[in-house]
């Protein structure tokens, strides 16, 4: 059996899936935060944009790491 492709795609796919996984479960705390404590959502707001950029930021080294080594 003789695969052919680029495996590196799958690799970011997973990576993707990932991120996406994370932003939601950083939002939906935000979320959870906000609902038990609304005096507290410009703190939490601001610690959830820092972990949405790192989030991201993974997805964005992900991407650059697979067609580099494509």
């Amino acid at each position: 059996m003789e695969i052919n492709g680029s495996i590196n795609l799958v690799g970011y796919g997973l990576a993707v899936i990932g991120s996406g996984i994370g932003v939601g479960l950083i939002f939906a705390s935000v979320i959870q935060g906000t609902a038990r404590q609304p005096e507290a959502r410009g703190a939490m707001m601001g610690t959830a944009w820092i972990g949405f950029a790192v989030v991201e930021a993974l997805a964005i080294l992900g991407l650059a790491f697979a067609l580099f080594l494509t």
